[in-house]
């Protein structure tokens, strides 16, 4: 099982989309995979068409790891069904439901027993092969819980300035973090998302990223899409939204989701020699 967190410690870069993106992908491909919703905002929640339920959301899971039960309280992505009935397999997207309550752990001081707590809930993840954790924009503690429980983590970054000194600024974090908590812990690589066409800052920045990062910037580069709020706001998925737009970007999230895991595996490699 691969648990990824999805991170930028800067927020309005679009993160949500790319885990969205890569869920998505990852249900195109057959891959049992679990979101958790760490983000008090709970915004892949939505996105996912998640239906409300009686099942503890994962603030409330977090707060009784050890009785979580997460295979009986997630719920299933609005997607799966919708796949199954394009003619697609049984493959599960599961939703580890977001909520308010997961903020009253979103504080600096959490220590190493309070970080294990996600872990602690991720015990009852063995069917799938993929989790993808959408983290808060911020590096408290519910980034820091899911870098504890995550084999790698990618970063989201728009191709400004800002959003480039924040990801250099994490990648240090993630080190510093793999000392003292999660020696296994590796990034697996940088998403430039957002990227305008035609835009010679975004080529710039988008330069500069290559220059700073070398392999760790993943490709491909995920444009601007104009009618993500549509798709989102619909709770559908990209690779059953209509148009040519949005089959180009669903052939996007397929190959950045393979270079994220290869990318993920040859930067553990690295970091063990």
């Amino acid at each position: 099982m691969q648990v990824v967190s999805i991170s930028s410690l800067k927020g309005g870069v679009g993160k949500t989309s790319v885990t969205t993106g890569l869920a998505s992908a990852a249900l195109a491909a057959g891959i049992p995979t679990l979101v958790v919703d760490l983000d008090p905002h709970a915004d892949a929640s939505t996105a996912l068409g998640v239906q409300p339920s009686d099942k503890l959301d994962i603030g409330r899971m977090l707060k009784n790891p050890r009785k979580a039960r997460l295979p009986e309280n997630v719920v299933a992505s609005g997607w799966t069904a919708r796949a199954q009935s394009n003619g697609s397999g049984p493959t599960a997207l599961d939703v580890a439901v977001g909520s308010a309550y997961t903020g009253i752990y979103d504080r600096p001081d959490l220590g190493k027993r309070d970080l294990r707590r996600l872990s602690s809930v991720l015990a009852g993840a063995e069917k799938y092969e993929l989790v993808l954790v959408d983290c808060p924009p911020s590096l408290n503690g519910l980034t820091r819980m899911a870098w504890s429980a995550s084999t790698k983590v990618a970063l989201v970054a728009e191709p400004g300035l800002f959003s480039v000194a924040g990801t250099e600024r994490t990648l240090r974090a993630i080190q510093l973090f793999r000392q003292e908590f999660a020696p296994n812990l590796s990034p697996a690589g940088i998403v430039a998302n957002r990227v305008r066409t035609g835009s010679s800052e975004h080529a710039f920045r988008l330069a500069e990223m290559q220059s700073m990062f070398g392999d760790l910037l993943l490709t491909p580069h995920i444009p601007e899409q104009a009618n993500w709020q549509q798709i989102q706001g619909a709770a559908h998925s990209i690779h059953h939204w209509p148009g040519d737009s949005a089959k180009s970007a669903a052939g996007l999230f397929d190959t950045l989701l393979g270079n994220l895991m290869s990318a993920g595996r040859a930067s553990r490699t690295r970091s063990n020699r």
